[in-house]
């Protein structure tokens, strides 16, 4: 077992052992969501593109089964999304509504992200390399993310995802999907903030959040992906 798993199991032992009063949101919530046979609500889509140019870009999303060599059985399932990169700056993502938070709270929150990659590490492409040049990023918002028309005709996201190195207002980076160098099939790789960089978030008077999860790319290529499963520890620092 990896170090960043063990830490992140630690982590959601102490969840576990937290034992609020009835009725009360826990001070330690923890979010587990596997996606070998189900897609848990989750729902994907497509940033940084042009209007109508859905089909050039190949974009897809689908709860789908796994590459052949991570599945044995052949009936394990993960989230497919893949997108091929003609603007240079194209960001796929996932999304989920949640609820249970404590409202009006700041909480600090750990993200561990276990997706199956084929990028391979130290490589040259168009715009930038096809692992490193494509960064995970994770976060909360408030506002249901969506990509909307601008003013140019392009899809832009409503929330502050940043711009690919760049992090923004509502997403942290988790690293990049590079796996190793010359890697060619498929392979379970693991992206979180496990570090000591908490992403910091205050709920609402509603204790409902968007979770979103994606990628912004500067390989101008076709990037397919498949996340297996997602957990999220929710931390509880205090009343904002």
């Amino acid at each position: 077992m990896r170090l960043s798993q063990r830490f992140f199991l630690v982590l959601l032992s102490a969840a576990f052992s937290c034992n609020p009063g009835d009725g009360e949101a826990p001070s330690v919530l923890s979010l587990s969501y596997d996606f070998a046979q189900t897609d848990h609500g989750w729902t994907g889509d497509f940033a940084d593109y042009p209007e109508g140019d859905s089909v050039t870009y190949e974009l897809v999303f689908k709860h789908d089964t796994l590459p052949t060599n991570l599945n044995n059985n052949g009936t394990l399932k993960a989230l497919m999304i893949s997108g091929n990169n003609l603007s240079d700056d194209l960001f796929m993502f996932i999304k989920k509504k949640i609820a249970g938070l404590r409202p009006n709270t700041v909480y600090h929150i750990l993200f561990n992200v276990r997706l199956a990659s084929n990028a391979p590490t130290d490589a040259v492409g168009i715009g930038g390399a096809p692992g490193e040049s494509v960064i995970l990023k994770a976060g909360l918002t408030l506002t249901e993310p969506l990509k909307i028309l601008d003013d140019d005709s392009y899809y832009r996201m409503n929330v502050d995802k940043g711009n690919q190195l760049l992090e923004g207002e509502d997403v942290i980076n988790l690293g990049h999907i590079g796996v190793a160098t010359n890697t060619t099939q498929y392979t379970t790789i693991f992206r979180n903030n496990n570090s000591g960089f908490p992403f910091q978030f205050t709920s609402d008077e509603t204790g409902e959040t968007w979770v979103l999860i994606g990628t912004d790319s500067g390989f101008e290529g076709k990037t397919t992906l498949y996340y297996t499963k997602i957990d999220i520890l929710f931390n509880e620092v205090g009343p904002k």
